[in-house]
């Protein structure tokens, strides 16, 4: 059976979920200092008060490699939120998030195609990365990269993307 990334929810819609159904959560991040590889644990809390304890409803971790890509933190400071979302079960419908799918390894990817289909910065960024990793030509990466300008360029965000999450609270 060939992998769908259209079969996993992203980490994007599971936070937005998150935050209607739990007004007061809060989503904390924690850079975990290493030479080697970026280290993001996350903090999912369902209220106020599970942040004064300090007893979050979920935790995750993720890792990437320093200098694997130029979003290398933010992709996984993303999946450290993923991970902790869907330890407290929030998962959508399936286990893995479609950031973790996407690291499998994909025979004829068409990244460009991918990129056209794209809603968000982020997801690009994302799909940059991926396509870096999978050795695609500098023209796949400049189209990707491409679609990722015009895209921050329509959403008024800044380049490089932002840290942190909307509404998450403070980081730890």
């Amino acid at each position: 059976m060939a992998w769908n990334p259209n079969d996993y929810e992203m980490v994007e819609v599971r936070i937005r979920k998150f935050l209607e159904q739990h007004k007061d959560g809060r989503i904390v991040t924690e850079l975990i200092p290493d030479e080697h590889d970026w280290i993001f644990k996350s903090f999912i809390y369902l209220d106020v008060g599970e942040q004064a304890t300090l007893l979050p409803k979920g935790v995750g971790y993720a890792t990437e490699k320093k200098g694997s890509s130029p979003f290398a933190a933010e992709v996984a400071e993303t999946s450290s939120i993923g991970r902790g979302l869907a330890n407290m079960g929030l998962h959508g419908n399936k286990r893995a998030s479609r950031e973790e799918m996407r690291k499998v390894a994909s025979d004829g990817r068409d990244f460009i195609t991918e990129a056209k289909q794209s809603t968000s910065a982020d997801e690009l960024r994302l799909l940059w990365t991926e396509a870096k990793a999978a050795g695609a030509s500098k023209n796949v990466l400049d189209e990707v990269k491409k679609y990722a300008e015009g895209l921050v360029s329509a959403e008024g965000e800044r380049a490089g993307g932002s840290s942190g999450v909307s509404g998450s609270g403070k980081k730890k």
